[in-house]
């Protein structure tokens, strides 16, 4: 968009607002509605003639889209093709499916090694009186040369 008013308000009075009410109506900050912009996930925005990006109520709608994807744990790529998609009204739903049930396998690997961790260290945490004696089973496993934690004592192994 080309620079077509001297004022920011003259901008706000056809509906634009700046990057900080952008930020507050959409939840992202404007340092990331910047990074947005510079990797062309979202438009480049309009500016005022004295420099001031200004965006309208479909870019903060795109900011709040983008913003709930990252809260899904989708990568930057994913979310622009999710964006992507989400803006082609053509768009096969079955590859938005195919999208998210990627982002399900990876969160499941997620949960899978967390709960590993949550063993382990329940395990750890049971195994050390937690007293005055110096000698201390958590800092010896910590010690060890032990990198697997599914293979931590008290655990069973993850089948392939």
């Amino acid at each position: 968009m080309k620079a077509k008013y001297f004022e920011l308000a003259e901008a706000r009075n056809d509906g634009f607002m700046n990057i900080g009410r952008a930020a507050l109506t959409s939840g992202v900050s404007a340092k990331m509605i910047r990074h947005y912009e510079s990797i062309g996930l979202l438009p480049a925005a309009g500016r005022t003639f004295a420099g001031y990006r200004i965006y309208r109520d479909n870019d903060v709608h795109t900011l709040k889209f983008i913003r709930r994807a990252r809260d899904l744990g989708f990568s930057i790529r994913e979310i622009a093709a999710l964006v992507g998609l989400w803006q082609n009204r053509r768009r096969a739903s079955g590859e938005v499916k195919k999208l998210v049930e990627h982002q399900l396998l990876q969160l499941n690997e997620k949960i899978r090694a967390l709960q590993a961790m949550h063993n382990t260290l329940s395990h750890l945490a049971g195994s050390c009186h937690g007293d005055s004696r110096p000698d201390c089973p958590i800092l010896d496993d910590l010690a060890s040369d032990a990198t697997n934690l599914a293979a931590a004592p008290g655990h069973a192994r993850r089948r392939a």
